[in-house]
């Protein structure tokens, strides 16, 4: 779910331009992006920048980290449109990064600590890899359905 139809919209516009992806980004955008949707609390927000990035900014209500306006962001990096890469961020005490795949950005997310994994081309066991770290960030985000006490 979109927190503003106009940037779902802009997203949407986007998504149906790209036709030239020789790396098969925007299969790995969508597959990625299927991969947050659909969990609960779990809200989009969108911001284009044509020529520099698009960011898809994850968002979750909810939290257990109330000074953090999201969870996740992924980055379309729009440098140069034929050959666009994606960068999928994390806060660094959200996940782990047990095979290296990741770079440590000091203060890379709202001023953060952050671990980006970057994909240059479709490969689905990054896309995986990637993928569990999207579990682990929603794990570690959200407060557990109930308590022991």
């Amino acid at each position: 779910m979109f927190e503003n139809n106009d940037e779902q919209n802009d997203m949407v516009r986007l998504l149906d331009g790209w036709t030239d992806d020789p790396q098969n980004m925007k299969t790995a955008f969508v597959e990625l992006k299927n991969k947050f949707q659909g969990r609960e609390g779990v809200t989009f927000s969108f911001k284009s920048r044509p020529g520099v990035s698009y960011s898809l900014r994850v968002n979750a209500r909810k939290s257990r980290q109330k000074d953090r306006p999201l969870f996740a962001l992924m980055d379309i990096v729009d440098d140069q449109s034929k050959s666009r890469w994606l960068s999928v961020c994390f806060y660094s005490d959200l996940v782990t990064d047990p095979e290296g795949e990741g770079n440590l950005v000091p203060e890379g997310i709202l001023g953060e600590d952050g671990y980006c994994f970057d994909l240059f081309e479709y490969d689905r066991d990054l896309i995986t890899y990637i993928e569990q770290r999207v579990d682990e960030a929603y794990a570690n985000y959200l407060p557990p359905p109930f308590s022991l006490q």
